[in-house]
């Protein structure tokens, strides 16, 4: 694969940085401040799809920003894996600052310019863990994202978002610093590199347990990913605006942790080694155990946010179970699960914060007739549902069809199994949810019959989103191919 030295990476993480400065400078102006942050989301995106066409073309563009060690430094390395995610990422912050203007001002909230100022840190360094040529650049990007995303968990200050907070960092940035940390340096010592590689980085003639003990430091301290134990976090963040659970659950701080377990898996250990040692069984399991007790937990939760908080844990291990499969079906479907959940998910919580400014109603038992006040909304409820579901004609569908088909190449039927009855769960707790929306009688209605959505900046970003979502079923382009050149670069293929 040929490389290629471009700023555009730098560019395109340091965007964002650069409009901060704007949006500070017009904090008493909010359309101008507004108009600041969609302006960077437009310029990320333009330079993020402008390296679209060399990516395809079987380049790489990469960039050396500083040397720290021999064999390692501050680097930037855009592939096919990397420019998927920073898609998903800077396509969706621009629907998600549309809607939080409808959220933030529709509530009156506190702190306005605060959040967009750290919403815009957290892009940059979502796009930076995307574009990084090594795990040392990758983990400071991820810690970065840590600390950017704190005062925005902590938004509305109080006794429970700061409790949460708390935790929040105890959990991810515990995790990074005594887990990550130490696998970096044994990692950086037993090998004289921390490049990403499609083959991986070590030799192969390492002892099993030492390899098998760097990669669970490694799958587990990169907690933003939400493998049980290490998920608690998840569902204490929901104290923060809703645009700042969309943003933890579909556009940055879980996708990072995913994407990071990825990486890990397929540039640092490579697909060769962890199937010779069969390591990847050992993740499919974590990652099973995972995906089923999330969702049976979230059966039980009737805030609607603590609901979809649950439920982004179990996909989250969709993705990582689909490349520890180690088959090029599932490592397909996994990837792609990264871009197929971010838009149903994302429409999901939209439609929460939306149900929360129009209604002030948190919780599912409190929803019953919501259908016939708020049709459009719950309509779009019901499209991110198929999609996180995986039913078609939803782009959710495409990526759980190749994992599915990648249980079977890889000779997994407990994976299979394991991924259709999670997708019975997910039906089981979505379903519910649409079904007393729009089905009950009169007597059970909590609303009156008229209709009285949220805002149109709250609306219009849901819709859109759930279009998304449909679009993805019949043309699952350009994320699809970008998978397969992933998987084909790892096989040699």
């Amino acid at each position: 694969m040929e490389a290629i030295t471009s700023i555009k990476p730098v560019l395109a993480v340091s965007v964002s940085l650069v409009f901060i400065l704007l949006i500070i400078a017009n904090r008493k102006r909010p359309n101008l401040r507004e108009g600041s942050t969609f302006l960077a989301a437009i310029i990320k995106l333009g330079i993020v799809a402008s390296m679209i066409p060399a990516v395809l073309g079987n380049k790489e563009l990469v960039y050396n920003l500083i040397d720290v060690l021999p064999g390692i430094g501050i680097a930037f390395r855009v592939d096919s894996l990397g420019l998927l995610f920073a898609l998903v990422s800077s396509s969706l912050w621009i629907v998600t600052s549309a809607y939080s203007i409808g959220y933030m001002r529709g509530l009156k909230e506190h702190s306005q310019t605060r959040y967009f100022c750290f919403f815009a840190l957290a892009l940059s360094a979502t796009v930076g863990v995307a574009f990084s040529a090594n795990l040392l650049t990758l983990y400071l990007f991820y810690e970065m994202l840590s600390f950017a995303t704190y005062p925005l968990v902590t938004h509305h200050q109080d006794m429970e978002s700061r409790s949460s907070g708390r935790k929040y960092l105890l959990y991810i940035v515990g995790t990074s610093v005594g887990l990550v940390l130490p696998a970096m340096l044994i990692c950086y010592n037993m090998t004289g590199t921390l490049e990403f590689s499609m083959q991986g980085i070590f030799a192969g003639t390492e002892h099993k347990a030492t390899i098998t003990v760097l990669l669970l430091m490694l799958v587990l301290g990169f907690a933003k990913v939400a493998i049980m134990p290490l998920h608690s976090w998840l569902p204490a963040a929901m104290v923060a605006p809703t645009p700042v659970s969309a943003l933890l659950h579909a556009v940055a701080v879980v996708k990072v942790g995913a994407f990071s377990v990825l990486r890990v898996l397929t540039g640092v250990f490579g697909i060769n080694l962890l199937t010779n040692l069969h390591l990847g069984t050992v993740i499919c399991y974590i990652a099973a155990f995972t995906v089923l007790a999330a969702s049976l937990i979230a059966l039980s939760q009737d805030g609607l946010k603590r609901r979809l908080a649950f439920s982004t844990i179990g996909q989250l291990s969709y993705i990582v179970l689909g490349v520890a499969l180690l088959s090029p079906k599932g490592m397909i479907g996994g990837m792609l699960h990264i871009a197929m959940h971010a838009f149903g998910k994302i429409t999901l919580f939209f439609c929460a914060g939306a149900i929360f400014v129009a209604t002030g109603k948190k919780n599912i038992s409190e929803m019953v007739g919501i259908g016939k006040r708020m049709p459009v909304t719950m309509i779009a409820f019901f499209i991110g549902s198929l999609s996180v579901i995986g039913l078609p004609p939803c782009g959710g569908f495409i990526s759980k069809w190749n994992l599915v088909l990648g249980t079977l190449e890889a000779d997994q039927m407990v994976m299979l199994f394991v991924l259709l009855g999670s997708s019975m769960l997910n039906a089981a707790y979505f379903f519910p949810i649409v079904y007393k929306a729009f089905f009950c009688t009169p007597e059970e209605a909590m609303f009156e019959n008229k209709v009285e959505e949220a805002p149109i900046w709250c609306v219009a970003p849901l819709v859109l989103t759930a279009v998304a979502s449909i679009v993805l079923f019949f043309y699952p382009q350009p994320f699809l191919r970008l998978a397969r050149m992933t998987v084909a670069g790892m096989l040699g293929g």
